[in-house]
C-alpha cells in the first residue's frame, strides 16, 4: 500500500493524503488531501485559525501528522526525510536580526549554508523592492519592508519549491502588486508555489488551483 502511494506521489511535487492533526481534543486538520504540481501556484484561502499554518508546518516537517501522509517529490515526510530543507519558506514571523541591515540579514543566512555572493543578494533585494546598499537597520523597517525582506529570504537560494504563509501581510497596494508580479515570474521559471492567504483576491488572481479551508476541512473551489 505504501509503495502504491509513493508511486502516485511521484507525479506531484507536494502531495498531502488524508492529513489529520489534533492538539489535545481539538482537531485542526480533518482528512486534508491535495496536490501541487510543478510550475503551478496552488492557493489556500481561509480565516485565521482555520488550520492553514498548521498544514504548512506539517508539510515542512515542523509538526507530525496524527494520521495521513505527506510526499515531497515522491519522498515521504518523516520517513525518507526529517524536514523540508530544499524549499523557500515563510511561516509566521521570520527570523530577522533587527540591529543590522536587510543585506546583512540575507548575508548571514547565506553564509550559514556556506554560500557567499554579494551581487546575487543585492539582486534579490532589488527584486523585492528593497534598496540593497541601504544601511538602515531592520528594527527601523516598516511592516511592509519586513515582509519584503522575508520574501527575499524565501527566494534567495532559488529553490524550486516555495511555501508561503500569508506572504502579503503588511504590504500596501503597491507592495501587493509587486509581489504578485514576482510570484508569477517565479511560476514562469517552473517553481512550485503553495501560498495561503485570508485575502481571496490574492488567491484568485495568482493561483492555478484554489482551495478553501474552514475549521480544518479543505475543499477545492477551483
Amino acid at each position: 500500500m505504501v509503495e502504491e502511494m509513493q508511486e502516485q506521489a511521484k507525479n506531484s511535487v507536494i502531495k498531502v493524503e488524508a492529513a489529520c492533526k489534533s492538539f489535545r481534543k481539538q482537531q485542526v486538520l480533518k482528512e486534508v488531501s491535495f496536490s501541487c504540481m510543478e510550475g503551478e501556484i496552488s492557493g489556500i484561502v481561509g480565516h485565521n485559525g482555520s488550520g492553514k499554518t498548521v498544514l504548512f508546518k506539517c508539510i515542512c516537517g515542523l509538526l507530525y501528522l496524527d494520521q495521513g501522509n505527506i510526499f515531497i517529490c515522491g519522498k515521504q515526510m518523516h520517513k525518507d526525510m526529517d524536514m523540508l530543507n530544499e524549499a523557500g519558506v515563510i511561516i509566521e514571523e521570520p527570523a530577522i536580526l533587527g540591529n543590522v541591515s536587510g543585506y546583512k540579514n540575507l548575508d548571514y543566512l547565506y553564509r550559514i549554508r556556506n554560500k557567499k555572493n554579494k551581487e546575487h543578494l543585492y539582486a534579490v533585494l532589488e527584486k523585492v523592492g528593497l534598496e540593497p546598499k541601504s544601511r538602515k537597520k531592520v528594527r527601523n523597517y516598516s511592516m511592509g519592508m519586513r515582509q519584503r525582506l522575508a520574501i527575499a529570504q524565501a527566494i534567495m537560494e532559488d529553490q524550486n519549491i516555495l511555501i508561503l504563509d500569508e506572504p502579503m501581510n503588511g504590504l500596501d497596494k503597491n507592495g501587493v502588486a509587486d509581489m504578485r508580479k514576482l510570484f508569477l515570474e517565479l511560476k514562469s521559471q517552473g517553481k512550485t508555489i503553495l501560498l495561503a492567504s485570508h485575502n481571496k483576491e490574492d488567491i484568485e488572481v495568482l493561483c492555478d488551483h484554489v482551495y478553501e479551508m474552514e475549521m480544518g476541512v479543505l475543499e477545492k473551489i477551483r
